[in-house]
């Protein structure tokens, strides 16, 4: 897991709410670093949660900023977010927003091997639709697929206190 989390009481440990919030998130924001510059990009994404062990799928065109920041740098950072409501208080400091949200670090690969392609694409649309896709070769030819593995991931939750709007 992230070193990093302050507010122990918000950390989410249990692996079905983690699995929960990657769910209904559907967004994740990849940071990478581009000579020094930082470059987050957000994109859907399928994943797999197995044995600690987070994968996300990400696809996109097969040409792009994003496959050469990866090819020349694999370390990414990523960050998706779920629920988010704001609620109100009685003075400034009371005011804030609920939400879940899974974060953490991995190495990003792009896929070459059609088959390893075929399975992220049908993770993807899996977590996007929850539905079933078949793909062939020529479909995926025209497509990248990238892979992220994390073993280094953390989710929080933010409740609305009570007795607030």
């Amino acid at each position: 897991m992230v070193q990093g989390i302050t507010k122990r009481e918000r950390e989410v440990t249990d692996i079905n709410e983690i699995k929960e919030i990657l769910d209904k998130s559907l967004i994740v924001h990849v940071g990478m670093v581009d000579d020094g510059e930082p470059y987050v990009v957000p994109m859907n994404y399928g994943y797999t949660l197995e044995d600690s062990e987070l994968c996300i799928y990400l696809h996109g065109a097969t040409v792009g900023r994003k496959l050469d920041i990866i090819r020349k740098n694999p370390k990414v950072f990523f960050e998706m977010e779920c629920d988010v409501t704001p609620f109100e208080g009685k003075v400034a400091c009371q005011y804030g927003t609920t939400y879940a949200s899974v974060m953490g670090k991995g190495t990003a690969e792009v896929l070459e091997d059609v088959n390893e392609k075929i399975d992220g694409l049908t993770k993807f649309m899996k977590t996007q639709t929850g539905k079933d896709f078949t793909f062939d070769e020529k479909m995926v030819s025209i497509v990248s697929v990238i892979k992220i593995t994390a073993k280094d991931f953390t989710a929080k939750k933010r409740p609305k206190p009570m007795g607030l709007k």
